[in-house]
């Protein structure tokens, strides 16, 4: 065999191995977790970001893969309500405005099964003081809270190339972050729908409290993906959620 062909032979090798190493740092980077009859949620922290997997009574099948940063991914099937989350975590010390501006940029390849059953593709969070649990909403499939009774329209936000419909809802004696309890929520729902893109979170904080809707003291901005009585799968191929801190 000729030198150039060897020299040819051992880069490609070389090459080989490369890639065969950086796939499985990246696997080996990557944890799944399913929650099994009698565990409903887990939590954690990776890469700085906060994740979250909940499967409401634990039934069915509720899985969610964390990958590097502020990636994951996961399916869902026979569920009552499932939600898997990441995002910044706070330790409701701070309003939002004392902590900075934020914002996400994502893409994410979301398959809902249609017909199944409700699904949201959102910004999500909470605040307490008072509690409240807020979406802004970018995709979702055969249910919104718009068309809940007793959801107020209380506006709209022209913002990322799009009118968001802005709602309130009560939520009577239902699980939150500091259990069963009664609660408001506030909805950004988005009437372009989409999978990618920039969202400046910040805009939909400051108008809501524009219109009386008042937030209190921060505990998280995630991306979340939520199903309820539905099944699908999900993968976020980018994600980033950012802040710009208050001077």
């Amino acid at each position: 065999m000729e030198k150039k062909n060897i020299s040819l032979l051992i880069k490609l090798n070389m090459l080989f191995i490369v890639i065969v190493l950086v796939a499985g740092m990246q696997t080996a980077h990557a944890q799944t977790f399913c929650l099994q009859d009698g565990s409903d949620q887990v939590t954690g922290l990776e890469d700085g970001y906060r994740y979250e997997l909940w499967n409401q009574n634990s039934q069915g099948k509720a899985c969610m893969t964390i990958g590097e940063g502020a990636l994951f991914s996961g399916e869902w099937n026979g569920i009552l309500n499932y939600l898997a989350r990441r995002g910044l975590d706070y330790d409701t010390s701070r309003h939002h405005q004392e902590i900075g501006r934020f914002s996400t940029t994502y893409n994410c390849q979301y398959n809902p099964v249609k017909n199944s059953g409700m699904s949201y593709l959102s910004v999500y969070g909470w605040t307490v003081d008072p509690l409240i649990e807020y979406y802004i909403v970018e995709d979702w499939r055969d249910w919104i809270p718009s068309m809940a009774e007793g959801s107020t329209l209380k506006g709209t936000i022209e913002v990322d190339g799009s009118i968001y419909d802005i709602y309130e809802n009560t939520r009577v004696n239902q699980p939150s972050i500091v259990g069963m309890t009664t609660f408001q929520q506030y909805f950004s729902i988005r009437r372009d729908t989409r999978n990618s893109g920039t969202i400046d979170v910040s805009a939909h904080f400051d108008k809501w409290e524009s219109l009386g809707m008042p937030l209190g003291k921060l505990d998280e901005v995630s991306f979340v993906v939520e199903g309820y009585k539905s099944k699908g799968k999900f993968e976020f191929t980018n994600l980033e959620v950012t802040v710009e801190e208050a001077p």
